[in-house]
């Protein structure tokens, strides 16, 4: 490539419908889908990004918001048979870990409750072989009574040996399980990704941004604090942040990355982002949720978000960034009437390059 290629500034396709696309020769016959293919690698080879898959893949979700309805539907009905299962393989292999883990810890406790039983029965033996010594007459019940319980009682040695080499086992288990679910990339809670996988994924586009100079933006989302105090229920506020989830989800796109940071804060990262992207998404994604109500008993309550931006600047490490965001909250909340911020940090970095 040229010089002048490399120096050229690149559009940002995080949301600016304004963006447009050189003209290809269609002279050559060919249907819509590869025709859009080819603007697609030309918006990369004129961004002066390499047409990696993954390229590729972001570029043609964000430059398929400017088509037509018709065009977008054919496309991503065509998208859909050939969707990645990876993720999806990884999050059912993970449930249904969890779910023999959880089968395991209930048979260990039904057998100690049948220990227990044994144990009980043990003990009303006992008691009813001395009711048979108080009558001298019944010697013979007595004597089957001592052999009953000599029985019993074997079998309950017996249970409890089985019972310790079951807690070894339920132990073991616990050990491999709680391996594993340091390596999960996914929250059973919310149905979204986990904050291990979201520090990987800030991780991997730190690095693609020092390599190829573009901007990514990261949103932290939680149910506006006010709310939660005015709900005072538990259950309800976490109905409702699993309402705020399913939100999420629904307005994501393919190459955002949706995860629960923790404590009902959720995170978005917006890959080729640039801040005025990123603070036009977090204006929808409010509208989206404030017109979205929640019922609890003859209670309508009307949901609510705040929302903290930052850039995903590489002067700064993953848990700076992940600060830089939750502090965009605290400045949302530190001026009523907005419900979403830029933090501090970014805006600083924003001056720097005017």
């Amino acid at each position: 490539m040229s010089g002048s290629l490399r120096t050229r500034k690149r559009r940002d396709i995080g949301g600016d419908n304004s963006l447009s696309v050189s003209p290809l020769n269609m002279d050559e016959p060919s249907n819509d889908i590869e025709i859009y293919s080819k603007e697609v690698l030309n918006a990369l080879i004129a961004d002066n990004l390499p047409p990696t898959p993954n390229n590729f893949s972001l570029y043609f979700d964000r430059l398929l918001e400017d088509k037509s309805e018709n065009l977008r539907k054919q496309i991503l009905s065509m998208l859909e048979f050939e969707e990645s299962k990876d993720d999806e393989n990884i999050i059912i292999l993970e449930q249904t870990l969890k779910q023999g883990f959880s089968s395991v810890k209930n048979i260990l406790s039904v057998t100690a409750n049948l220990y227990k039983n044994i144990s009980l029965m043990t003990k009303i033996l006992e008691k009813r072989k001395k009711e048979l010594s108080d009558n001298l007459e019944i010697q013979e019940s007595i004597n089957i009574a001592r052999s009953l319980e000599n029985d019993v009682l074997k079998l309950s040695t017996i249970l409890k040996k089985q019972s310790l080499q079951m807690k070894e086992l339920y132990d073991d288990t616990a050990k491999i399980v709680k391996t594993v679910e340091n390596e999960t990339i996914f929250d059973n809670q919310f149905g979204v990704y986990n904050k291990r996988y979201l520090m990987t994924k800030i991780e991997q586009e730190l690095s693609l941004i020092k390599e190829f100079k573009h901007k990514s933006s990261l949103i932290m989302i939680e149910l506006d604090r006010e709310l939660k105090s005015s709900v005072k229920n538990e259950k309800a506020i976490i109905l409702m942040t699993r309402t705020i989830a399913r939100l999420l989800l629904k307005t994501s796109r393919r190459s955002d990355t949706v995860a629960h940071y923790g404590n009902g804060v959720f995170s978005m990262l917006l890959k080729h982002t640039d801040i005025e992207s990123a603070k036009r998404a977090s204006e929808r994604l409010c509208d989206l949720v404030s017109n979205s109500n929640f019922f609890l008993a003859d209670r309508e309550i009307q949901l609510k978000i705040s929302i903290g931006i930052t850039e995903v600047a590489t002067i700064y490490s993953v848990e700076e960034i992940i600060v830089s965001a939750m502090d965009g909250i605290k400045k949302a909340y530190a001026n009523p009437g907005i419900d979403f911020a830029v933090s501090l940090k970014t805006q600083e970095i924003q001056e720097e390059l005017k």
